[in-house]
């Protein structure tokens, strides 16, 4: 589901960000993602943050994770600020929580082990407007609609999700979030638009994938649940 923009900020940057790097899902601004923390390292990591900021910093882990998950993989260097906005701890110290997808970051450096979970200094992206392409936005936003609706599923929770946002007054760039989100895009794909700060070109980009999609196999094309089921850590 979107989340408004006037939502929750973050002020500061400078202090250590706690990473949580998975394998298998891109988190966006605008969104609410749930999860089941399971992993010792990252129960510690939401214990911590519950107990202080919320905050933390999902990122993608790069091909090849497996043969050092349990150490430090490689990730990409673009992820995706979350707070936690609501958070259940099991009695064995599991964690269901949701996380809203705040803004981008880009992860400049990440700081030596100290604790049982990762933590790097990562600098805020915020969405780009160029004027000079002001007078195309609107006719971006309404194709991108359209092709959205022609895609989601024909159950009555999604279209009541669909006509929230058709009725709502989201900007282009969180719309674009909330439908790359949304769609069961290859990861590949949800990394590229995570990372284009460009509001326009990721438009251009989701859209193009989407008029592809649609006029060569709409009825086949995968897609999460909507709104998502939980996502195991």
């Amino acid at each position: 589901m979107p989340i408004p923009e006037n939502d929750y900020v973050p002020q500061d940057f400078d202090r250590p960000a706690r990473l949580f790097p998975l394998p298998d899902l891109v988190l966006f601004p605008h969104v609410l993602q749930p999860l089941h923390i399971f992993e010792k390292r990252y129960r510690a990591m939401i214990d911590e943050a519950v107990a202080d900021d919320r905050l933390v910093v999902m990122t993608l882990l790069k091909p090849g994770w497996e043969k050092n998950y349990e150490g430090c993989p490689a990730t990409y260097p673009h992820g995706c600020l979350g707070r936690i906005a609501t958070h259940h701890r099991l009695d064995d110290g599991r964690y269901n929580l949701l996380l809203h997808g705040v803004c981008r970051v880009v992860v400049r450096r990440e700081l030596p082990m100290s604790k049982l979970f990762r933590e790097a200094i990562v600098e805020p992206c915020w969405d780009l407007y160029p004027p000079e392409t002001a007078a195309c936005r609107g006719q971006l936003q309404r194709e991108l609609l359209a092709k959205f609706k022609q895609i989601l599923p024909d159950a009555p929770e999604s279209q009541h999700q669909l006509d929230q946002l058709l009725g709502s007054s989201l900007s282009l760039g969180a719309l674009t979030d909330v439908v790359a989100y949304t769609l069961d895009l290859p990861l590949a794909t949800k990394y590229r638009l995570l990372s284009e700060a460009n509001v326009d070109l990721r438009a251009e980009l989701l859209l193009d994938r989407l008029r592809c999609l649609t006029d060569d196999a709409a009825s086949s094309l995968p897609r999460r649940p909507f709104p998502p089921e939980f996502s195991m850590n």
